[in-house]
């Protein structure tokens, strides 16, 4: 016990993806017990002063087959009632994201 009560859960395995002004990380980590669930984290460089801001949830595997079918229907239907142009981004050496397309400007 003692130091690895204080340290997040192991992680087991993790996939890092990076979409624009986005990057998302997909992390299989394990409970005490050795059971698996995942951490989906969005983390976005927050514009006036360039802190990076996270949101997580945490997705335990007997909730896998329902969060899949609520995603895949979710953007099933945007797909359906709008057209989706999925972005292919290009990295340079610095790491900074730059659309292979024309760039649309979306400020939020």
């Amino acid at each position: 016990m003692g130091d690895f009560d204080n340290k997040e859960r192991e992680e087991v395995f993790s996939k890092k993806v990076r979409a624009g002004k986005r990057t998302y990380f997909f992390d299989v980590k394990a409970t005490r017990s050795n059971d698996y669930y995942v951490t989906i984290t969005e983390s976005k460089k927050r514009l006036e002063d360039g802190v990076f801001i996270k949101h997580k949830i945490f997705l335990y595997k007997e909730d896998f087959e329902k969060f899949s079918e609520g995603l895949n229907e979710i953007v099933g239907y945007i797909k359906s009632h709008q057209e989706v142009i999925e972005k292919r981004y290009e990295y340079s050496e610095n790491g900074a994201a730059f659309d292979t397309k024309e760039a649309d400007d979306f400020s939020y």
